[in-house]
This record gives structure tokens, C-alpha cells and sequence, in this order.
């Protein structure tokens, strides 16, 4: 069976499984470990995720894929993740999830665009960029990317000891 193949399989094998569990699927890899495979599957919802639920639904897909024939007979390592901050905002729900976070994207006409999100929904995505609030389609976007904010407390200036 072909790379694309497996995850199509993948994909539809698990996505009612995580969708009961009120989870999205965001991604299936399947990487060469050694002798073994790395089946990683990354999984998000709209209250994120954590491993309390992360656990749970790893032993619901493991036992799924241990019902199924879609990884074979040869040995793997399963691993249920959730993105990382670095995940590129892609679609609707992407950019739902990063409401209130800073977002960098390039501009399909050329450019690009830095603002926090305040609004998304299915057609577009509203950022409060420069003070002014601009509304986006999601086709005038390129992949989006969540900026990391480092926020100093506003009591501890230059100079100022961090540890009193």
C-alpha cells in the first residue's frame, strides 16, 4: 500500500473515532523508526486539548487500529499529539482557535498582514491589526502563523530584580 494510500485509510478510520471523542484530526504521519514506525496523529478541538483526553482517546485509536488491518503486520509506535504553536492557520477552525493571539500572514495581492484575531467564522477572519479592525477572507490569506508573545509585567522594567 502507498503512502497516500495508508493515510487516506488512516484518515478515515479515525476520524469517527476522534470526532465521538469531540476531537478534530489534523494530521496523520507514518515515519520510518528503525525497524518500526512512528504513527503520529495530531488531534485539536475548539476547547483544546489535554492529556487527560489525549490519553483517553490513545487507547481508543490503538485499540481501532489493532481491530483494522491499516498498519500491517509490521511493528509501530503510536503517538497522539496536538499541534504546536507553529501549526500554519489553514483553515476556519485554524484561525477560530487562535482568537486573541497574535498572527502573521502574507496577503494573496502581495504583502502581509499582522494583527490579532478578534473574529473568525467559516468565510473570514477579522484581525485588529495597527488599531484598526480589517476583515480578511480566508482566499486574500496565505498560511497564517501564530506569533509568540513574550510579555514583560509591567512592574518589572530594565534593571528591575525579577526575583523580589
Amino acid at each position: 500500500m502507498g503512502a497516500q494510500a495508508r493515510h487516506d485509510r488512516l484518515a478515515r478510520l479515525l476520524e469517527p473515532v476522534l470526532a465521538e471523542a469531540g476531537l478534530d484530526l489534523e494530521a496523520v504521519e507514518v515515519t520510518p523508526v528503525g525497524k518500526r514506525r512512528l504513527l503520529r496523529v495530531v488531534v485539536d478541538s475548539d476547547d483544546g486539548v489535554d492529556l487527560d483526553s489525549v490519553g483517553e482517546v490513545s487507547q481508543t485509536i490503538s485499540s481501532t487500529l489493532d481491530a483494522s488491518d491499516v498498519m500491517g503486520n509490521a511493528p509501530y509506535v503510536l503517538e497522539v499529539t496536538s499541534p504546536g504553536v507553529d501549526r500554519p492557520l489553514t483553515q476556519p477552525r485554524h484561525w477560530r482557535r487562535a482568537r486573541g493571539r497574535l498572527v502573521h500572514a502574507p496577503l494573496a495581492g502581495g504583502g502581509e498582514v499582522r494583527g490579532r484575531v478578534t473574529q473568525a467564522d467559516e468565510s473570514g477572519v477579522t484581525l485588529d491589526a495597527d488599531g484598526q479592525s480589517r476583515v480578511y477572507a480566508y482566499s486574500d490569506l496565505g498560511r497564517g502563523k501564530v506569533q509568540i508573545e513574550f510579555r514583560r509585567d509591567a512592574e518589572t522594567g530594565p534593571g528591575a530584580d525579577a526575583a523580589d
